[in-house]
């Protein structure tokens, strides 16, 4: 598969997801070569797929009231649940009342409106008791106006032509990313491990995987990952 082919894929739609338990022997040639072959792993072939926004899901709007339809999800044939990003929501810029799931303040946090850590924890294992799969939407892109790196690591943001952390079309609620600076690499790579490591999650749904992103990114990261499930 040819790195513009490969790109392609992961701009569109739902095969935009990485999955982290997805790289092969074969797959660790650099993506960028001329023929980088990608093997999948079995579970995400011929799998129904079923997008999960917890705030709307229920009248609760919760992990827990979520979980308690897992039965009925199975029964209906879902393979894999995909997850809406489940962080806290910036306050600073935000638009509307409640903001957008992907103006993310805390790469390691959980929306407090959908409940706890240990419910996410618990609802992963729910899940995994039924022999499903669970992957969460990951927003590598932008951040929110105040996470922690806007004001710790300005650098690691775009810039317009006056110095100041710059914002993509019209979303004025993100501040986006720059990763020509490659000290971000290791802290996105760290905040995507911690959600492997602490809970469990099976992958990521990426969201602008090849908008911005270098795919040496990518592949200094998918490797990386990938250990965390093995």
């Amino acid at each position: 598969m040819s790195y513009a082919n490969f790109k392609n894929i992961l701009c569109f739609a739902l095969l935009i997801t990485l999955f982290i338990t997805g790289c092969s022997e074969q797959e660790k040639t650099s993506l960028t070569g001329k023929q980088a072959l990608v093997e999948h792993p079995e579970w995400t072939k011929s799998a129904n797929i079923y997008e999960v926004n917890i705030r709307q899901y229920s009248p609760e709007g919760t992990f827990n009231a979520f979980k308690k339809d897992l039965p009925r999800l199975k029964k209906m044939g879902v393979d894999i649940l995909w997850l809406m990003p489940i962080h806290p929501i910036g306050v600073k810029n935000r638009k509307g009342k409640l903001g957008s799931y992907y103006s993310i303040q805390d790469y390691k946090g959980v929306n407090p409106s959908f409940g706890t850590l240990d419910d996410f924890k618990s609802l992963v294992k729910s899940v995994h008791e039924k022999d499903m799969k669970l992957i969460m939407d990951w927003v590598p892109n932008h951040t929110a106006w105040d996470h922690p790196w806007v004001s710790e690591h300005p650098e690691f943001y775009a810039k317009d032509s006056t110095g100041a952390i710059t914002y993509e079309a019209d979303w004025t609620d993100i501040a986006l990313l720059n990763y020509d600076n490659k000290e971000l690499w290791p802290k996105m790579i760290d905040a995507m491990s911690y959600w492997v490591e602490e809970t469990d999650i099976d992958g990521f749904r990426v969201d602008h995987a090849a908008h911005e992103i270098p795919m040496a990114f990518w592949e200094k990261a998918i490797p990386q990952i990938d250990k965390q499930k093995k």
